[in-house]
C-alpha cells in the first residue's frame, strides 16, 4: 500500500469519528435542552 493512500485513509477516519463525536454531543445538547436542564442559548 502506498503511503498517500494510508494517509488518506487515516485522514478519512478520523474525520469520520470527529464527524460522529460532534452529532453526538449536538444531539446530546438538544436532549438536554428539550429536557429544559439548560437555558436556551447556552
Amino acid at each position: 500500500m502506498r503511503w498517500w493512500k494510508r494517509i488518506g485513509w487515516l485522514l478519512l477516519i478520523w474525520v469520520g469519528s470527529v464527524a460522529a463525536l460532534g452529532l453526538v454531543a449536538w444531539l446530546f445538547r438538544l436532549l438536554m435542552r428539550s429536557a429544559g436542564m439548560m437555558p436556551p442559548g447556552a
